[in-house]
């Protein structure tokens, strides 16, 4: 940090486990990556390509290279994995990871309907050649699934192998663990959270208010995502009591 403040709360050093922040790329060139990057390192953990970006996205090699080579893993969005999926073309996707140096992964099932043991069968195999990132909930808002469905599902997937399950939401906010408005499903969040242990969990938060939800609820080392990629700096701040949303939250009063 640039100068010493006292009453702040400890974050977790990188590579973290828990605290990890997951920023949303979705499409940046390779100058606004490079720029993003100035001020990314420190606080960044993971990029996502997002959605099915990657396909369409100018000097992609580069890019990942670029966000590699500076200690940032990157990966490709779940929609991709399933567009390979639902093309029967899930050893191609493997291959593509591998060319493209992808250590990371996500298995999600939001946009095409995969049997729940299939699902499992395919974080079992991409567990085995790197971390997986496996997403829970429907991108369609008007299914909604029962909070003991959440929690059997990330169970499943947890075991299975992923190392992080993901609380879908979109990029915009709007489903999953947010009704339609942004605002938290708290019910549904509290009781996830009596059975799924918190840091295996990282929640997709896009909007201030409900990053702002998970800080305070679970602290400064919450596992945040779908970040945009010019809030990064403002989300660290939040995160530590240095915004006015926070700033109170780790005073000893």
């Amino acid at each position: 940090m640039n100068f010493n403040l006292t009453q702040m709360p400890a974050r977790n050093g990188k590579p973290r486990k828990e605290g990890i922040t997951m920023v949303m790329d979705k499409g940046l060139s390779l100058e606004e990556a490079k720029q993003f990057i100035e001020n990314a390192v420190p606080h960044v953990d993971v990029i996502k390509l997002g959605f099915g970006t990657a396909y369409v996205t100018p000097k992609l090699r580069e890019k990942i290279d670029l966000y590699q080579s500076n200690g940032i893993p990157v990966y490709f969005g779940g929609t991709l994995m399933e567009a390979f999926l639902i093309r029967n073309q899930f050893n191609d996707y493997i291959s593509l990871c591998k060319d493209y140096n992808i250590q990371y992964m996500e298995v999600s099932d939001g946009s095409i309907t995969i049997p729940h043991a299939e699902k499992c069968g395919y974080i079992e195999k991409l567990s085995a050649i790197g971390t997986v990132f496996s997403e829970v909930g429907s991108k369609d808002a008007a299914h909604i699934i029962p909070p003991y469905k959440w929690i059997e599902l990330m169970s499943a997937e947890l075991s299975a192998g992923a190392t992080w399950v993901i609380a879908e939401a979109r990029e915009a906010g709007n489903v999953g663990i947010y009704r339609g408005s942004g605002e938290v499903r708290e019910g549904l969040v509290q009781e996830i959270l009596t059975k799924i242990p918190g840091e295996r969990i990282l929640w997709e938060a896009p909007q201030k208010g409900q990053q702002l939800y998970f800080i305070e609820l679970l602290g400064a080392n919450v596992n945040l995502g779908n970040i945009a990629p010019s809030e990064i700096i403002a989300l660290e701040a939040m995160r530590i009591g240095l915004r006015g949303d926070t700033f109170g939250l780790f005073l000893n009063k």
